[in-house]
């Protein structure tokens, strides 16, 4: 029964969906659904949690497309008040924030800003100032609960992103894209150096000199790998793609991450974002991490729901309805 699932899992793109359904303990057939509803869903369970995971229309991404599928996964599954936006995203790695290409943003409050900040292309954009465009809504606090408990396990013991990745392509020969790429792919170019063709691959034409590369240290062999970020994703209708205000938004907003869903979505379906970082928000992008990206982000949502209790869930969903 539609009644019966409390938690929504919202993806925008095929490789996201796939790697949410692959990381489900068990599958559930869709339960009949209205006819308006375009959304592709995938029912089943982690853990005690029954979930729905719900992907965007192919071809269908940004901010609108976002609020549509929430609000037909609302309407189609009336007992989900609150869930997960897992997926891709481009990273803005600073010198406080050494981001890596495979390693998880989520957000958090920081600040004023609620963990995810809507900004806006333009000449506000152009003239290097940022015009915030409202307060967005935090994720629930249940979820900053479950983020604390998390957080405090990793630091005593660590996490098994990687080792759950690797066993969902273990189980599944289908999936080598998802598997970790060769790290020496992982090549921030300096924020000088754009792109020259868009046609042709970064591996052909952009090389790897000392002119062009950001040289950073290779990391402690004792760190988490992948490392997991908190802080403020930033979202808009459009691929961040230019170096300069990514870098600006990174030190003057605080900015772990760019993305193209979520400020569409968070004010009306109450959800905490996650991101795997696939590129660097820059001209030079290629698909070649965005299995692993998504991958070890649906793995860090797994882990995250583990932190969850059937008796909070039912606890926040009275809560919610008491709010409606």
């Amino acid at each position: 029964m539609a009644s019966s699932y409390q938690v929504g899992w919202i993806c925008a793109v095929r490789t996201e969906y796939v790697a949410a359904c692959e990381l489900l303990d068990e599958e559930f057939q869709t339960p009949p659904l209205p006819h308006h509803d375009d959304n592709a869903y995938t029912c089943g369970r982690i853990g005690d949690h029954k979930l729905v995971v719900a992907c965007l229309p192919q071809g269908k991404y940004g901010l609108a497309s976002a609020a549509t599928v929430a609000k037909d996964l609302l309407r189609s599954f009336p007992a989900i008040h609150f869930g997960l936006m897992v997926g891709i995203g481009g990273g803005a790695p600073s010198a406080k924030h050494d981001i890596r290409l495979g390693d998880v943003v989520v957000s958090s409050p920081t600040g004023r800003a609620g963990g995810v900040i809507h900004y806006e292309f333009g000449k506000t954009i152009q003239d290097k100032k940022f015009e915030r465009t409202g307060s967005l809504t935090p994720p629930p606090p249940f979820f900053l609960t479950a983020l604390q408990k998390l957080t405090a396990l990793h630091e005593r013991r660590g996490h098994g992103i990687a080792e759950t990745v690797n066993q969902m392509v273990i189980n599944n020969a289908r999936l080598k894209r998802y598997q970790h790429p060769d790290p020496r792919s992982d090549l921030l170019y300096k924020s000088t150096f754009v792109h020259p063709d868009e046609e042709q691959p970064c591996g052909e034409i952009c090389g790897i000199g000392d002119d062009r590369i950001v040289q950073r240290p290779a990391r402690d062999p004792d760190q988490d790998d992948p490392v997991i970020h908190y802080g403020l994703i930033a979202s808009a209708d459009r691929l961040m793609n230019d170096a300069h205000v990514r870098d600006h938004l990174a030190q003057t907003e605080g900015v772990l991450c760019f993305e193209r869903e979520a400020a569409g979505l968070v004010d009306n379906f109450r959800c905490l974002v996650i991101r795997g970082i696939c590129d660097y928000s820059d001209t030079h992008t290629n698909d070649l991490w965005q299995g692993y990206a998504a991958a070890t982000a649906a793995a860090y949502a797994k882990e995250l729901l583990s932190m969850v209790t059937q008796k909070e869930l039912t606890i926040e969903v009275a809560r919610s309805r008491e709010c409606f």
